[in-house]
């Protein structure tokens, strides 16, 4: 039987899916990163004291405080957003490598029926040429 010629491709196609894997997994860990500070800056921002009391300059930090926290907040939700995207990205990278792995398995297994198909042609053939010899050899005998 013929090797198919296109398993080292498919080994390719298969290390490339593995490698889009490797990097959806790391894009989602990523993202879980992104909202896990964000939840820490909600939680720092939720924190301070909201009706900030004592001197002009102590209310004006107090309140610039705030606002730094809450730009961070901010900043955080816009990481979010893009760590999103960018596990979106992967993920549809990730579906194109199993797609054209996907396409060279199915070479393989039409390679692999045609082969069994042919295998059993070959065989059908010596038997039915078994057949037609004993057929032969026998009315050789009975005329």
């Amino acid at each position: 039987m013929a090797r198919f010629r296109l398993s080292t491709v498919l080994r390719a196609r298969q290390a490339q899916e593995d490698v889009r894997k490797a990097e959806v997994v790391r894009a989602r860990g990523a993202a879980r990163h992104a909202r896990r500070n964000a939840d820490e800056r909600a939680d720092a921002l939720r924190a301070t004291d909201a009706s900030p009391v004592g001197t002009a300059r102590a209310v004006v930090a107090a309140l610039a405080a705030r606002h730094a926290l809450a730009a961070g907040l901010s900043a955080a939700h816009h990481a979010i957003g893009e760590a999103d995207a960018h596990v979106d990205a992967q993920t549809a990278d990730l579906a194109e490598a199993a797609k054209r792995r996907r396409v060279v398995e199915r070479l393989g297994e039409r390679h692999a029926a045609a082969q069994k198909a042919h295998a059993a042609a070959v065989e059908q053939r010596a038997i039915d040429e078994i057949a037609i010899t004993a057929a032969a050899r026998a009315g050789d005998l009975i005329s």
